[in-house]
C-alpha cells in the first residue's frame, strides 16, 4: 500500500477553505430564509388589511405556499422572468400577429393596468391597407 504524507500546513489550509465555503453557503441560506420570512410578513399584512383583493383564507394560503416555495428555492428572483414568459406566449402566433404580439409585450401601444381590472390590457392598432 502506498501512503503519502501531506504537510500539516496543507491540511490546515484545506480545512480552513472548507469551513469558509460552508459558512458562506449557510450565510446565503440564512439570508434567503430571512428574505422569505420578511415577504411572508408583508403578504400576511396585506391579507389582514384587505389590500390583496382576495378573501382572507385564500390570501393566507397563498402567502403560506409562497413562503414554503421560497424556502425550497422554487421562487425565481429573475426580474425579467415575467417578460420572458409573456414573450413565449407570442410563439403561438405567426406572421403579423406574432409581430404585433411582440410589439405589445415590449411596450408599444397603450397599456392599461390595475388590480381591480384583473391584470394588464395591452392594445396596439395596426392599419392594414384594403385588399
Amino acid at each position: 500500500m502506498i501512503t503519502t504524507r501531506l504537510p500539516l500546513r496543507h491540511l490546515v489550509l484545506a480545512a480552513a477553505a472548507t469551513l469558509l465555503g460552508a459558512s458562506a453557503a449557510l450565510a446565503g441560506t440564512a439570508r434567503v430564509e430571512s428574505d422569505a420570512q420578511a415577504r411572508y410578513r408583508q403578504d400576511m399584512a396585506a391579507c389582514t388589511s384587505g389590500q390583496s383583493n382576495q378573501d382572507r383564507a385564500t390570501c393566507r394560503l397563498e402567502a403560506k405556499n409562497a413562503l414554503t416555495a421560497a424556502k425550497r428555492g422554487d421562487l425565481s428572483a429573475a426580474p425579467d422572468q415575467y417578460q420572458q414568459n409573456a414573450l413565449k406566449r407570442c410563439d403561438a402566433h405567426q406572421g403579423d400577429d406574432r409581430t404585433a404580439c411582440l410589439a405589445r409585450i415590449l411596450g408599444e401601444g397603450n397599456v392599461d393596468s390595475g388590480v381591480m381590472e384583473g391584470g394588464i390590457l395591452r392594445k396596439s392598432i395596426m392599419i392594414t391597407p384594403a385588399q
